[in-house]
């Protein structure tokens, strides 16, 4: 494997600075859920079910506001957005510790409708500034920091939830919002080819959301929903077997095959299709529950593990292939919809499995709905091909 793609996307100027931002911005997005579950949890005293109801209220309300951000950044521009967001995230978070549970919950939604986009903000300035025969390999860097991210934002909350006073996790994510809001906005990375203006009026949506668009966003909730449920069966089989204090160890293993996975995806230049590499992660789940051990089951994890991160460079690269750039901020903020709506549904799903069939079934539950609602994103794909053979 050479790593001759990514010293190109590196040498580009701005990528790394970007990147770097990256890192930094994301911890505090990859840290509100369990911030704000450990807060209703344990600081109001609330039930899990309700602490559940608050996260998922900020799901809702990120799926929901996603797209209109991203309209808002191909007409307004990203800085725009950033002060925007940051001012109403910063307000609401810290605002959260005051607030009674009944309060908390419409807070969490407007939280969601604005939180600051540092997701698609960072891939649509990685699409803007790397020429188009090598956005694999920088989309393929830019999974392999969400996945340092993920690692690190969660187990910094839960630190900070249990070694603060009650009420400054909270505060911690709201500082953390504004560092990342500043960040962003004093880099203020191009979200389009440079000498490109923004035009008065963005192309119509039918021109661009197109069959080949859906195939993407069923690709990206077939993959989330896989993940997802995973995340939660492997909790539950590592306490199922005792071995509840190797769960960091084994969700931070799985991460590792997926950032793995992107970087070597990210160095090859054959084509893959998304909706193949979902079906292929949806099949290799489906036998994971089969491990006879907690230890097998982590090697057991590594054939769809590796295909994690690729599947999300490959969605992402092929949106700013078939997306005019003038609505790819609108795009991007679909397919974040798409992947947190996917997010939302695969947990919930697999403790439905898990409580009435057991662990082994939810993988393979998890591992089949990926692989079935990947070949309805190719029975779409194969009519699009059909209705519009010009662009096939």
């Amino acid at each position: 494997m050479s790593l001759a793609p990514y010293r190109q996307v590196l040498a580009v100027p701005g990528v790394r600075a970007l990147l770097l931002v990256g890192v930094l911005a994301r911890i505090p997005a990859t840290a509100v859920g369990i911030t704000v579950t450990l807060h209703v949890a344990t600081t109001l005293g609330r039930s899990w079910t309700q602490a559940g109801l608050v996260t998922a209220a900020y799901t809702i309300g990120v799926a929901v506001g996603a797209p209109v951000l991203g309209r808002l950044i191909d007409r307004r521009g990203l800085r725009t957005v950033m002060v925007l967001t940051t001012t109403v995230s910063a307000a609401v978070w810290f605002a959260a510790p005051h607030l009674a549970y009944l309060v908390l919950l419409p807070a969490a939604l407007v939280a969601g409708l604005f939180g600051v986009p540092i997701f698609p903000a960072i891939r649509l300035a990685l699409a803007a500034m790397v020429p188009s025969e090598q956005r694999r390999p920088a989309f393929a860097l830019d999974s392999m920091i969400v996945e340092l991210s993920f690692m690190v934002g969660p187990a910094l909350a839960v630190v900070l939830a249990t070694s603060l006073p009650p009420g400054y996790g909270l505060d911690a994510l709201a500082a953390g919002m504004v560092v990342t809001g500043a960040l962003i906005y004093l880099l203020n990375p191009p979200t389009r080819t440079e000498g490109q203006p923004i035009p008065a009026a963005p192309p119509p949506r039918r021109t661009w959301f197109d069959r080949r668009l859906v195939v993407i966003l069923i690709s990206a909730v077939a993959a989330t929903i896989i993940l997802s449920a995973t995340d939660l069966t492997i909790v539950a089989t590592l306490r199922e077997a005792d071995a509840v204090r190797w769960t960091g160890l084994a969700i931070a293993l799985w991460c590792a095959y997926s950032l793995i996975g992107g970087l070597i995806f990210g160095a090859i230049h054959r084509p893959v299709s998304a909706v193949a590499l979902v079906a292929a992660m949806g099949l290799l789940t489906i036998p994971v529950g089969l491990a006879p051990s907690w230890k097998w089951l982590v090697v057991a994890l590594i054939p769809a593990g590796l295909l994690c991160a690729p599947t999300m460079v490959a969605n992402n690269d092929t949106l700013t292939r078939i997306v005019p750039e003038s609505s790819r901020g609108e795009a991007t903020g679909l397919l974040g919809s798409a992947l947190t709506a996917g997010t939302a549904a695969g947990a919930p799903f697999a403790g439905l499995v898990i409580d009435n069939a057991g662990t082994a079934w939810a993988f393979a539950a998890a591992g089949a709905v990926g692989a079935l609602a990947a070949l309805v994103a190719l029975a779409t794909r194969r009519r699009a091909a059909v209705a519009e053979p010009a662009n096939a």
